[in-house]
């Protein structure tokens, strides 16, 4: 290994380590897991977003899901800076879809909560499968799978 070649190594060596500690910190201390709910009552049970997972374990940045009012990812993020829950924007109840989505902009769909939030989520999913179908991982894409059944309490 030639000098030159050795210390390229190293300074991607640090450099990776640096990123990795970054990630792991920041995990450390964002939430582990997201209630996405709304004050609304729910016909599923709630999703539950893994925070962590998805930050540490799929490298998600913050930009993938917190953006700015028109929609641009926010990417200058870092850790303990305040972010608007979904429903701070994305206030009406429920979800409109067939008939009643007919028309309308996805500006206006996605006013509706639960709208955006599939929106959110099952696109990065369906995107998630697309790039990995060869690896045999697959990211949720079925309601149920991200909504089990409510259990009698």
């Amino acid at each position: 290994m030639t000098r030159k070649s050795y210390w390229a190594l190293m300074i991607v060596s640090v450099m990776t380590l640096f990123l990795l500690s970054v990630g792991a910190i920041y995990a450390a201390s964002a939430p582990v897991e997201i209630k996405m709910a709304s004050p609304y009552e729910h016909k599923k049970s709630i999703a539950v977003f893994t925070h962590q997972k998805h930050v540490v374990d799929y490298r998600i940045t913050c930009g993938q899901c917190h953006h700015d009012d028109k929609g641009q990812p926010l990417t200058n993020l870092k850790d303990g800076d305040p972010v608007k829950k979904c429903f701070d924007c994305h206030n009406k109840p429920g979800e409109l879809k067939g008939k009643e989505a007919k028309g309308l902009a996805d500006k206006e769909l996605r006013a509706y909560h639960a709208n955006a939030v599939h929106d959110n989520c099952v696109g990065c999913h369906k995107k998630y499968n697309k790039e990995n179908k060869d690896k045999g991982k697959s990211a949720p894409q079925k309601c149920e799978e991200c909504h089990p059944k409510k259990t009698q309490e």
